[in-house]
């Protein structure tokens, strides 16, 4: 199949980044860390190891164009750990794209892995350019240059990067095929989010709505609520949103709500999750005129009553100014950021639990882990199999999320900065440093 420059933004397998400050994303960061590390007690030797990245490299990426001009452009890479192993996140390419969200995003993956028990450090990359400018060819071009300008960077046992903000599987091809073009043989594993016909993994197209309904199981348990008697509303109705409504389903939860860019549909009586996917896939991946629900608006879905609402379309749509009117017993976050932190707060006193997204999504560098495990043993596991390993070590960190969360009387958020950066500086101690 040719590749289509289209499948940026449709694609399956990312390891995006939470909302961060647009004036300073770094101290965005910075502010999650801080409390973790009062909680922790950390003195302030440890909090300046964690707090500043390994390696930032900056890379100048000369093309020429299809015109027969050259043009620069400007890239980044940041390792900021690897204590628990090669580092890993993605690629993006934007054109606001700079070095100090990058230093963010790298942060965030670090504790992301150490959460869902991932060997694995935080590591960004990125590109300042629009894709959406550039011919086929010139995009490729741009990504082997950059690839090649990174290879004392990249490897499967230093650094490995994923599809993330406009790129895809077809990008990473390029990125591995440029790196094995070096180093004089194939090597698969030093890219993840793949075709599986390159070393993909079976099960990554529904692996962050797997682990969000997976998190979604666990906190119902913890509240008593049986899956099979519990009413959901779902806020976005793509990849995320669609996936996770229709394992719900499956799971006897009534759906009483899904909505997308079109607005909100609701059914008291629930809604036929199967029925509204073939829908939307024959209308032009929307919902627009869907008759087996009620119009609403997406507003007004977000505050139906309902045992579990997973918001899985785009940041900051919970906020101070609804948080009173949400009348859900859990919120799974499924996009990222879709709670602002004055939110927290109002939804806590509500007595409303919220699964953070820095677990609630994190199926995404899971399976990016079980491809990485693959690809180096030359061995490939049924999605069975993929499948079943996610939802074991998805399970598993809400566990150790929630037994930190009671052990220190805070919210989940909380209890994953807490617990993801403990490990890693439990990590360090027990390594040293090198002289």
């Amino acid at each position: 199949m040719p590749y289509n420059k289209n499948m940026y933004t449709t694609g399956y397998y990312k390891e995006p980044g939470p909302k961060l400050d647009e004036e300073s994303p770094f101290e965005s960061m910075l502010e999650r860390f801080r409390f973790a590390a009062e909680v922790l007690e950390l003195d302030e030797g440890m909090f300046q190891y964690l707090a500043s990245p390994v390696k930032q490299v900056t890379v100048s990426i000369p093309i020429v164009m299809d015109s027969g001009d050259i043009r620069v452009f400007e890239g980044y890479r940041v390792i900021h750990n690897n204590l628990l192993g090669p580092s890993k996140g993605g690629i993006r390419y934007a054109p606001d794209v700079t070095l100090e969200e990058v230093n963010a995003l790298a942060a965030w993956m670090t504790w992301k892995c150490a959460i869902v028990n991932v060997p694995f450090g935080g590591a960004k990359g990125g590109v300042r350019v629009d894709p959406k400018q550039l011919s086929d060819g010139e995009l490729e071009r741009l990504t082997r240059r950059y690839t090649a300008n990174m290879l004392e960077v990249f490897g499967p046992d230093r650094d490995i990067p994923a599809p993330d903000m406009n790129t895809n599987e077809q990008i990473m091809a390029w990125v591995m095929d440029t790196y094995s073009m070096n180093a004089h043989k194939t090597e698969t594993a030093v890219v993840t989010g793949k075709p599986i016909i390159l070393g993909g993994s079976h099960g990554r197209k529904e692996a962050t709505g797997r682990g969000v309904v997976t998190v979604t199981l666990a906190a119902l348990n913890k509240m008593g609520i049986l899956p099979n008697k519990c009413t959901v509303a779902v806020q976005g109705f793509g990849n995320v949103g669609s996936v996770s409504a229709k394992l719900m389903y499956e799971q006897g939860a009534k759906v009483v709500a899904i909505s997308d860019i079109t607005g909100g549909y609701y059914n008291e009586n629930g809604i036929d999750i199967p029925e509204a996917m073939e829908y939307a896939k024959n209308h032009d991946n929307s919902l627009e005129g869907y008759s087996e629900a009620e119009k609403i608006t997406n507003e007004e879905l977000l505050q139906l009553e309902c045992d579990v609402l997973i918001p899985a379309a785009k940041e900051d749509q919970i906020n101070r100014e609804n948080a009173g009117d949400i009348n859900a017993k859990i919120i799974a976050e499924g996009a990222n950021g879709p709670v602002t932190a004055n939110a927290d707060s109002i939804l806590e006193d509500k007595g409303i639990m919220v699964v953070p997204d820095i677990l609630a999504n994190a199926g995404g560098v899971t399976v990016s882990y079980f491809e990485w495990v693959q690809d180096r043993q030359g061995y490939f596991w049924t999605e069975e199999r993929v499948n079943r390993r996610l939802n074991r070590m998805m399970r598993n960190a809400f566990d150790n999320l929630f037994e930190v969360r009671n052990q220190y009387d805070i919210t989940l958020r909380q209890a994953a900065y807490v617990f993801g950066i403990n490990k890693v500086a439990m990590t360090l101690k027990l390594r040293g440093l090198y002289a």
